[in-house]
């Protein structure tokens, strides 16, 4: 039996979705099954636009996240204090309607010998953010990436959006975000740990 395909790996796209004339075609009727005309003037480039935005959107399909985080420090001259990086900004996509998700993610670990570069942090929110999404699956995939190249002794996620899907269609309810959680290791054994993290989410010196 083969084993079961890592959640977290990067699918290889397939011959048919790196067809770029394929890919205009199929805009080209989405255009004209909305009602539209795509031979006028204003819209003729609009599905090559589509392609260099939607290669844009998706490009973390093309990145191994794990490998992002690889580089690490070790000369910390013992440091094994709480490592925040908060608000870390970043714009996704739901799988369920193609819709805008528009957030923020705070990334906190406790080091065990190793350090990374904060820029790495802050990639992979994005790698992980420029995939078809859930909340709930993002949050969960930043943080397990994390605990599995850093070995660290706990890994602390909280991400906060507002899904367009929810807001444009539906509901349509302006105002409201959603906010969810991964604690691993110490930040979900031990409450004192999880309060202090927690507390640095809620901060009111946080990121505008």
């Amino acid at each position: 039996m083969s084993a079961p395909a890592d959640p977290n790996a990067a699918p290889s796209p397939s011959p048919a979705a790196a067809d770029d004339a394929e890919a205009k075609r199929a805009f080209r009727e989405i255009l004209r099954w909305i009602g539209e005309d795509p031979e006028r003037d204003g819209l003729k480039d609009t599905p090559a636009r589509m392609i260099r935005a939607y290669r844009e959107y998706f490009a973390g399909y093309e990145t191994d996240p794990e490998e992002a985080l690889r580089t690490t420090f070790t000369e910390v001259d013992g440091y094994d204090e709480m490592i925040v990086l908060r608000g870390v900004t970043f714009e996704s996509h739901c799988e369920h309607h193609l819709a805008p998700i528009i957030g923020r993610a705070w990334v906190g670990y406790l080091p065990d010998r190793r350090v990374v570069g904060i820029s790495k942090l802050a990639r992979i929110v994005d790698i992980y953010a420029r995939r078809l999404q859930i909340q709930e699956r993002l949050t969960a995939q930043i943080a397990n990436a994390i605990e599995s190249v850093l070995k660290p002794r706990g890994v602390a996620v909280v991400v906060k959006a507002t899904h367009h899907c929810m807001m444009s269609r539906g509901v349509r309810r302006h105002g409201a975000d959603l906010v969810t959680s991964r604690m691993l290791g110490a930040f979900r054994d031990q409450p004192i740990t999880r309060s202090e993290f927690l507390a640095l989410v809620d901060s009111k010196s946080e990121s505008a």
